[in-house]
């Protein structure tokens, strides 16, 4: 279990992870808040702190969370989501574990941090903007309820998780976009009526998070060189 330890963290994580974590949990119950999307939110960020960090254990948060994710997509017709999380982003999940512990410091604690040259990050956004193409036309044909935004934050992530898996610093960057558009998306469905203000909080987190750890990041790779 030493390899799990968080001894590389900053006291400032090690306060404000259980502090937001503790607040999802309050706001939760306050608010009568859906079981599926606390236990989503309360795993989902505990996942991006510990993949922030560097230390694989964070896909088992990862994949508890993925699931019950799925459910709040099917309940809400966010058919892209759905997809991405069921048949994308859990099995990702599972081959990063392995691939990051492939890849850990002399230290064991934490993985070794990239960085992407300039033509294959090119390549990468080249590709993701033809397949959000494709895949909004797909979801407007299958009616749903948020086409345009569900395509994005889909596409995107696809390139998040594969750029995670990588170790790139480059995946904040994205999933500073995914994390933006998604807290609109929920926003939008929490104003519908349904009970979702943990999943609401969970992609406000991950937006803060996803600057705070790119930033963390590009320190250490231009250190580390």
């Amino acid at each position: 279990m030493d390899n799990i330890k968080p001894n590389n963290w900053k006291n400032f994580e090690k306060f404000a992870l259980p502090m937001i974590l503790l607040f999802v949990l309050i706001n939760s119950l306050v608010k009568n808040d859906s079981l599926a999307a606390t236990i989503n939110a309360l795993c989902g960020i505990t996942y991006t702190f510990i993949a922030g960090k560097g230390n694989p254990i964070c896909y088992l948060f990862g994949v508890i969370g993925s699931c019950f994710y799925c459910f709040l997509a099917l309940k809400n017709a966010l058919w892209g989501n759905l997809l991405l999380y069921s048949s994308y982003y859990i099995p990702m999940q599972i081959i990063g574990y392995f691939k990051w512990n492939k890849n850990l410091k002399d230290n064991k604690k934490d993985i070794v941090k990239i960085e992407l040259p300039l033509k294959e990050n090119l390549i990468i956004l080249l590709i993701v903007s033809i397949l959000v193409l494709i895949v909004m036309q797909l979801l407007i044909l299958l009616k749903g309820s948020n086409p345009v935004l569900d395509s994005v934050t889909m596409v995107m992530s696809i390139a998040g998780m594969y750029l995670t898996v990588k170790r790139a610093a480059e995946q904040w960057i994205y999933w500073a976009v995914v994390n933006f558009l998604s807290l609109i998306m929920w926003i939008n469905v929490l104003l519908s009526g349904a009970k979702v203000y943990s999943t609401v909080i969970m992609w406000g987190v991950y937006l803060i998070l996803s600057f705070y750890f790119y930033i963390n990041w590009k320190k250490e790779i231009k250190n580390h060189n």
